[in-house]
């Protein structure tokens, strides 16, 4: 029976993985939770912080913020979201895709590049492909903080207002709901018309400044940019528990097929060793 020994052995192991997988599978349900109430929370503020803007934007159009203005720099900065930490299902490759398709094209213009990688695994991956990686920020744990965002994401900012780069693209992975996730890669500098508009059936508002306009824009616009780059980190962090809790699943689903497998293989090893002993027995006996 060394062969019926082997299969418990394997039978035991995969065992022991899916009680780990259904322990991870549990832990990412609580934790999709209190971070799928913290991106919900945050999507107000910016969606108040843009409206603001815009508004600001059409009060005062003798005054155009740096980050509203285009120039014609031959480089591009690219802020790129993933996780820490893996077991994620395809949520890192897809937006890693999605980052290497708009790289090539930026390369094939003749575009230079700078980097910022949020997340220990797109860190990794520009390293790996040669990527300039000008800041980067890493093991935020289940809670984004704005003070640890501020610093890497500052780095393109300042280059983008002083003109050594045309264009601030940000990719992460938007949460859509628990089983769907999608890979976006969108403009961050230049603010376009398009991402700053404000409520169509609205009047214009008016504005008292202290101490002066343009003060007061520079510092609103810096803020919304943040609240977008902390919006991404936290609708990436919500899809990542999502993805590993739909993978974990997956993966004790698929445990409980194998151990199936591999007790119908171990009783059918053990049902003709039985047959062979007793077929031997019938044998010498009907010898004697």
């Amino acid at each position: 029976m060394a062969a019926g020994k082997e299969i418990r052995g394997k039978i035991k192991s995969v065992e022991n993985t899916k009680k780990i997988t259904k322990a991870m599978e549990m832990v990412a349900a609580s934790k999709m939770r209190k971070a799928q109430d913290r991106m919900r929370q945050a999507r107000p503020y910016a969606d108040k912080v843009r409206n603001i803007a815009a508004n600001l934007g059409k009060a005062n159009p003798e005054y155009t913020h740096p980050f509203m203005k285009l120039n014609n720099a031959k480089a591009a900065g690219v802020i790129v979201v993933t996780t820490d930490k893996g077991l994620c299902g395809g949520m890192n490759t897809n937006v890693l895709r999605a980052v290497t398709t708009k790289l090539k094209d930026m390369q094939a213009a003749g575009t230079a590049i700078q980097a910022v990688a949020i997340g220990n695994k797109g860190f990794g991956f520009l390293n790996r492909i040669g990527a300039p990686v000008v800041s980067h920020v890493t093991q935020l744990g289940d809670t984004p903080h704005l003070e640890r965002l501020i610093g890497p994401v500052k780095v393109l900012l300042d280059a983008y207002a002083q003109g050594k780069i045309s264009a601030v693209y940000l990719s992460y992975t938007k949460f859509i709901n628990t089983m769907k996730q999608e890979p976006v890669v969108e403009v961050l500098l230049p603010l376009s018309g398009e991402t700053l508009k404000a409520d169509a059936g609205q009047p214009g508002w008016d504005y008292i400044y202290e101490p002066d306009p343009q003060s007061v824009i520079d510092e609103l616009l810096v803020r919304y940019v943040e609240a977008l780059v902390y919006q991404a980190v936290a609708e990436n962090m919500a899809s990542e528990q999502s993805a590993r809790m739909v993978a974990m699943k997956s993966a004790t689903d698929n445990a409980g097929n194998v151990i199936a497998e591999l007790k119908l293989v171990y009783n059918k090893t053990r049902q003709a060793a039985i047959t062979k002993e007793l077929s031997e027995i019938v044998a010498g006996a009907a010898a004697v």
